[in-house]
């Protein structure tokens, strides 16, 4: 059954019901001759400017990011580039995002899922009520799922979108009861196995005063292979553009012509910039990954599409299967950025005039005032986190880093989590591993060696140490030949994770090459995997400890779920803090792990 949020705010939008379910910068729409749009949309004009504000991976970042999570990558005029540090929390996104709508009449906010999940503690500890709380005061109207918020399963999802305590946590704050998502979740291409029908609803259409565009929300088809299989049974996730392009003529059968998709899958810009030119020298040449070739072949009804997922910052414009331009955005992540489009709305065909476009991202600076609302919000759940997120767990000498550019392959922080896996579960009796394997996207911010409150430089916390693990996945030591070893680097770079690699972080002892200038599986090159020096023997068995998630086959590594003897340990932020304690003091910090355990032939 469908889940209906609540009508809070019904002057902007209208939530489409139909077949018996509860169903950064500005893109320019060039106009006909003699046409002329008016700023804040004219009521009585042919040519409406719509504003679409737009963001996508939130993940509970409600305070500002840290380290390398709070910076972005400025591309300069003289093609050098620069770093912008200290950007994103909701207490600037929602100044920025305010100040935005300054003089639009006609302006919707929307999302591209991963909004929840993989979430800091003072979101994470509460399951994520404060930052849908924090949304809510966003006036957010409508958001996709993305994969992460099926992380605790369909059921806590319902939860999220219609409100009631938690299960087993109950209610989190006296005399209060959570009330849900004031906007709707649309899973469109997420579908019960038996009845067809989706999990919640499948599009939504915005109106005011007669101007009416409609939203389709998708995650990516994969999201099964990087969620846990418990939380998302008997669910199916169909394909992204039959789903979109199905509903897009739902919408046009309801006279609805103007219609975005908030889609959580995405691509991989050519730079890390947040103000690259994706379609230099051609519309989309400089993007490449999985949203390409969804963007080309959406139907041309879907006048924009809304991206995420991986993390990166794009305005592009790829052709639709006619062959006319159409923009594909993503605000990177962590709320960093926002982008601002302007969807020019023909009442006459009731469509958006789309015969160029122009697009960029808007950096969310912290030299604007603090929202006080959400001020008060965060201070509210801090307050109830304190007694546990302030507690110190560790020491560090400085930063230790998690890249966010998909180009670092081997991650300083990455190679700490591996060791402290690999310490946890090597004795006899907790799995007898003799190394270790960690998924990159478990790996969620960097260990910051500046204060983040009044602990004190170089002290980690517990709150800090939650941030960097918030998964809490339990570990498990199995057995794997050699050859599947072999087989699990391989699927790194080839098959699913062939067009996006997913490289695991491995613990010490554990090396071998990537050769870049290969392609697919060659790209390991199998005679240079070797554990303490010695080359994998393809028929021994060798003990590996990993989390749950990815001896479940997560992130596509289809090999790992042919393992055995498989004995299940502490979680893995247990593991971490543990490790942490054991390595560290106040008078003797732990240092940055030296990397080169992966070596990159380019």
């Amino acid at each position: 059954m469908a889940a209906t949020p609540k009508k809070k705010r019904t002057a902007a939008r209208i939530l489409a019901v139909g077949a018996g379910l509860a169903t950064v910068g500005a893109l320019v729409a060039a106009l006909p001759a003699g046409a002329s749009g008016t700023k804040g949309g004219s009521n009585h004009g042919r040519y409406v400017d719509v504003q679409l504000l737009s963001f996508n991976d939130l993940h509970g970042n409600l305070e500002p990011p840290t380290g390398s999570a709070g910076r972005l990558t400025h591309l300069k005029e003289d093609g050098t580039t620069e770093t912008v540090n200290d950007v994103g929390g909701v207490e600037y996104l929602a100044t920025h995002l305010r100040q935005a709508r300054e003089g639009n009449r006609y302006s919707i906010t929307a999302a591209a899922g991963d909004m929840i999940g993989a979430s800091p503690l003072v979101s994470g500890l509460f399951h994520d009520e404060p930052t849908i709380e924090a949304l809510n005061r966003l006036d957010l109207d409508v958001t996709s799922v993305g994969n992460h918020e099926f992380d605790e399963g369909a059921k806590e999802l319902a939860r999220i979108q219609n409100g009631g305590c938690h299960p087993t946590a109950g209610c989190f704050e006296k005399g209060k009861r959570f009330r849900g998502a004031d906007f709707p979740y649309l899973a469109a291409n997420v579908t019960n196995e038996k009845s067809g029908k989706p999990l919640l609803d499948p599009y939504f259409i915005w109106e005011r005063n007669g101007v009416k565009i409609g939203f389709i929300g998708v995650t990516l088809e994969g999201t099964a292979n990087i969620v846990s299989a418990e939380g998302i049974k008997g669910l199916k996730f169909g394909d992204e553009v039959e789903t979109i392009n199905k509903y897009a003529k739902v919408l046009e059968r309801k006279g609805v012509k103007s219609i975005v998709a908030l889609l959580h899958e995405g691509g991989l810009p050519a730079s890390g910039a947040y103000n690259y030119d994706c379609d230099s020298p051609g519309a989309g040449a400089g993007i490449s990954g999985p949203i390409v070739e969804i963007a080309k072949n959406v139907t041309p009804q879907v006048d924009a599409l809304v991206t995420g997922h991986t993390h990166q910052a794009y305005a592009c414009t790829i052709p639709d299967p006619s062959g006319k331009p159409r923009t594909v955005t993503s605000a990177a992540s962590f709320g960093r950025l926002y982008t601002d489009t302007t969807l020019t709305y023909d009442r006459r065909t009731k469509d958006i005039v789309r015969t160029a476009v122009a697009s960029a991202n808007h950096v969310v600076t912290r030299d604007v005032p603090k929202a006080k609302d959400m001020t008060r919000l965060i201070t509210r759940w801090n307050t109830l986190a304190a007694p546990i997120a302030s507690r110190p767990v560790g020491y560090i000498s400085a930063d230790i880093d998690n890249p966010v550019d998909a180009t670092v392959y081997e991650k300083p922080l990455g190679d700490l989590i591996a060791d402290a896996q690999l310490e946890g579960m090597a004795p006899a009796d907790k799995g007898g591993a003799q190394l270790a394997l960690m998924n990159p996207g478990g790996v969620r911010a960097p260990l910051v060696h500046k204060a983040s409150g009044v602990e004190g430089d170089g002290v980690v916390t517990y709150g800090e140490a939650y941030t960097v693990q918030p998964f809490t996945n339990m570990m498990t030591a199995v057995d794997l030949t050699g050859a599947q070893l072999i087989t699990t680097l391989q699927q790194q770079v080839s098959g699913a994770n062939q067009a996006a690699p997913k490289i695991l972080q491995i613990s010490k002892g554990f090396t071998y090459t990537l050769d870049l200038t290969k392609t697919g599986a060659d790209r390991i090159v199998t005679s240079s995997v070797k554990l303490n020096g010695e080359a994998i023997d393809p028929s021994k068995t060798y003990r590996v400890a990993m989390n749950e998630f990815l001896a479940g086959g997560g992130d596509g590594f289809a090999v790992l779920k042919e393992h055995k003897n498989k004995l299940v340990g502490a979680s893995d932020l247990d593991l971490f803090t543990a490790y942490l304690a054991a390595h560290s003091t106040a008078t003797a910090p732990l240092a940055p792990p030296a990397t080169g355990r992966i070596t990159v032939v380019k």
